[in-house]
């Protein structure tokens, strides 16, 4: 069964940082494309961050060169370093693999960043 835990939220002031850790089991985690996303209250969920297995990543414009997406296959383990936070990017994050050989689809159960003074 596979299984992606996330950790690092909290509560941070405006312009501090956290980085989010995303753990994968039951996986082969090399062979999964990985996916941070966000949903803040009453709105959708949105693509945030995505680093594929060969390292490519890729980022939504509110949050390039703020946020640094990064991977360690020996530790199972993704990571989203987020700096200069903003009030708007209060949300519960999740973390999501995809396994680009049998096509399935993984999610955590989310963690929540609340940017505030």
């Amino acid at each position: 069964q596979v299984q992606l835990v996330e950790s690092g939220g909290g509560l941070v002031q405006p312009e501090g940082s956290l980085r989010l850790s995303c753990v994968a089991s039951g996986t082969i985690f090399s062979r999964n494309d990985m996916r941070w996303y966000r949903q803040a209250p009453g709105k959708q969920r949105d693509l945030v961050a995505s680093i594929t297995t060969g390292g490519s990543t890729n980022y939504a414009d509110s949050v390039k060169g703020r946020f640094t997406v990064s991977r360690d296959n020996a530790k199972n383990t993704v990571y989203l370093q987020m700096n200069s936070l903003k009030p708007e990017d209060t949300a519960v994050y999740y973390c999501n693999a995809l396994d680009v050989v049998l096509g399935m689809s993984y999610w955590g159960k989310g963690t929540l960043v609340t940017v505030s003074s």
